[in-house]
């Protein structure tokens, strides 16, 4: 089992001093760290006790590098809090645990180090302190050991609550893809760009191809190791170093994250759950800048308070919008801690709840701090925030890769929430695009109206053009969403599409007597008519006059011959019957065949068809459209 423990306390409590007491390893690395005999950046080591692997993350004590010591703190499981016994509580004891509270790390041992310079009194009265600063919190029950990291005393003591302590940590989750938070990124020689991290969830193996990101570029895994040891996979919350290929350590820097190919996407926009501290200076107020700390990332950003009042008062909750200066790639349930911008101190801490898709308004706030509070609720349970995802994208609907980029949920474990989802009726997969049933079931009885509709009024239609259709109901949706609906309908026997139009079931025109006076003439029209037909609207006026209805109303007629099939509309003015057609295209056919060269010209053309070139050269160039014949020069080839 492998647990992350970081330490958290002031400066010179002798965080680093108890570090390698405990493993033996000096995590000061630096020449400066050396030279100044202080911790500047994090250091590393690692203790194994039975079945327990632990990784240590050391973090800077100075005010100054806060930020370092946040880019450690995101990963562990498990914090040492350090306080020593000739000074007790200071400043950076409270922020640091501040800190461990807000990113609710959950489990912890306290170590009262230095007690070889304290008698027993002076200790009793630290405890007095701790007691008194932890109460009410994750740590108010964790047990607190005296040690010198000098004599060894207590040391064995602290291992044993370590071990007891760590029995209980929560098991991270096995739902969430790979995402490695880089802390440091160098190179090796022999072996290239090696970045380290705390691998989040999920697992990196040999030969993964993952992105690192926000950049988007694609790398690929050379080896796996874990404080020195060679791995083939490196499994969620364990220290891991990964080879890359293909790119240069100077590329890749402290912030970055190492995700499964092809899920996450920055953004520069995020809505969030917000804690702020009781002792934070002033209220969190929009348009305040701030200092977002995630993973191993600091981004600056700007606060949009989510309420009436554009501010959450210390010690209370709310929702804000984050707007980011530089993108960043998180998941839903992330924590992260926000710092003022200038003096820096920490203000408060929270939790992503997912990418924003646009700025919030005042006039739909409340609704989207509903839907956002459903979300933290929900946290934990991936049917319910998969549920409520789809719900919220309302009809546009969303796609599995839609939900992963915001959850950060594998593959398998989704389509599990999806397929229960579906079975029970709570949603509806069209073609892939998720949309919750209330959605599903108000576009299809729109669609139905909207039919009906057309139907009633245009009473001679053969049914409603599906452009039109798309326009009025589908013009922002996918298509995807379009022919689910269409599919109920047909599946339900309500509508039935033919080509380019969608009609009611069963629905057939009613003609009265003066429309079926009007279509009868048209059809003897074009029937009686030949190749020598009138144009259009000399058809139409005619068919008018003679049964005294409107224009408007015989060219609807018309077009039941168009879509019957009766007509064939050669140019804007000219249709011809269908049947004179196919028996003009009989006769080139024959003449073809008692042709050597298959040859015609116009003169030819003129003489079988027994029309003047007026109707000849449209009647021509539809051939041609049609491939019935084929232009050579000024002669064509019956094909």
């Amino acid at each position: 089992m492998d647990i992350i423990v970081g330490t958290a306390g002031h400066i010179d409590h002798g965080k680093t001093q108890l570090v390698k007491a405990l493993t033996g390893t000096d995590t000061d690395r630096l020449p400066e760290e050396k030279s100044r005999g202080i911790t500047i950046d994090l250091g590393f080591a690692e203790l194994a006790i039975d079945d327990l692997h632990f990784g240590f993350v050391d973090v800077p004590g100075h005010e100054r590098f806060v930020k370092n010591m946040l880019a450690g703190a995101s990963g562990i499981d498990l914090v040492l809090l350090v306080v020593a016994a000739d000074e007790g509580i200071m400043p950076q004891t409270c922020e640091h645990f501040d800190i461990c509270r807000l990113l609710e790390i959950g489990s912890g041992v306290i170590a009262i180090t230095k007690s070889d310079l304290a008698d027993a009194d002076l200790i009793d009265l630290i405890r007095l302190e701790i007691d008194e600063l932890v109460k009410g919190s994750f740590l108010e029950k964790a047990p607190v050991v005296a040690i010198s990291s000098k004599t060894g005393a207590g040391l064995d003591t602290l291992k044993a609550e370590l071990v007891s302590t760590a029995q209980r940590v929560k098991q991270r989750s096995e739902d969430l893809i790979a995402r490695l938070a880089i802390d440091r990124s160098f190179a090796v020689k022999g072996f290239g760009t090696v970045v380290t991290g705390t691998l989040a969830s999920g697992t990196i193996a040999e030969g993964d191809e993952l992105d690192l990101l926000p950049t988007g570029r694609t790398v690929r895994v050379r080896g796996v190791q874990s404080h020195g040891a060679k791995l083939q996979r490196s499994v969620a919350g364990r220290r891991t170093a990964v080879n890359l290929a293909g790119i240069d350590y100077a590329d890749v820097a402290r912030g970055m994250l190492l995700a499964e190919k092809g899920v996450l996407q920055p953004s520069q926009m995020f809505d969030v759950s917000v804690e702020v501290l009781p002792d934070s200076p002033r209220p969190l107020r929009t348009r305040q800048r701030v200092r977002l700390h995630i993973g191993t990332a600091e981004v600056l950003a700007r606060v949009s308070v989510i309420n009436e009042l554009g501010e959450i008062p210390p010690g209370e909750s709310g929702f804000v919008q984050l707007r980011l200066e530089s993108p960043i790639a998180a998941v839903l349930s992330e924590r992260f801690i926000l710092r003022s911008y200038s003096p820096q101190m920490t203000i408060a801490g929270g939790l992503i709840l997912g990418p924003a898709g646009d700025k919030i308004r005042k006039r739909n706030a409340a609704a989207h701090a509903a839907f956002l509070r459903g979300l933290a609720d929900a946290i934990g349970d991936n049917v319910s925030i998969v549920a409520l995802l789809i719900e919220h994208t309302g009809q546009l609907g969303i796609d599995r890769s839609g939900i992963r980029s915001i959850t950060g949920l594998r593959s398998s474990v989704l389509e599990d929430a999806v397929k229960k989802l579906v079975a029970d009726s709570a949603v509806f997969d069209s073609d892939g695009v998720l949309l919750s049933k209330k959605s599903i079931d108000t576009l299809t009885s729109v669609a139905l109206d909207e039919i009906t509709q057309f139907q009633a009024k245009e009473t001679l239609a053969r049914g409603m053009p599906l452009d039109r259709l798309r326009e009025s109901i589908f013009r922002f949706l996918r298509p995807e969403i379009e022919r689910a609906v269409l599919k109920r309908l047909t599946e339900a026997k309500k509508v039935s599409v033919e080509q380019d139009v969608v009609r009611l079931a069963g629905h057939a025109a009613e003609l009265s007597p003066a429309e079926s006076q009007a279509l009868a003439h048209l059809r003897q029209t074009y029937m009686g008519a030949g190749l020598e037909v009138p144009k259009l609207d000399e058809a139409l006026e005619q068919a008018a006059k003679s049964s005294r209805l409107d224009q408007r109303r015989a060219r609807q007629l018309f077009q039941k011959l168009i879509d019957g099939r009766e007509v064939t509309q050669i140019t804007t003015e000219f249709y011809f019957s269908t049947a004179v057609i196919d028996s003009l295209i009989a006769r080139l056919k024959e003449h073809a065949g008692a042709s050597p060269d298959r040859m015609i010209d116009v003169a030819q053309f003129k003489q079988i068809a027994g029309v003047s070139r007026k109707f000849a050269i449209p009647l021509l160039e539809y051939f041609d459209q049609q491939r019935i014949t084929a232009r050579r020069g000024d002669k064509r080839i019956i094909i």
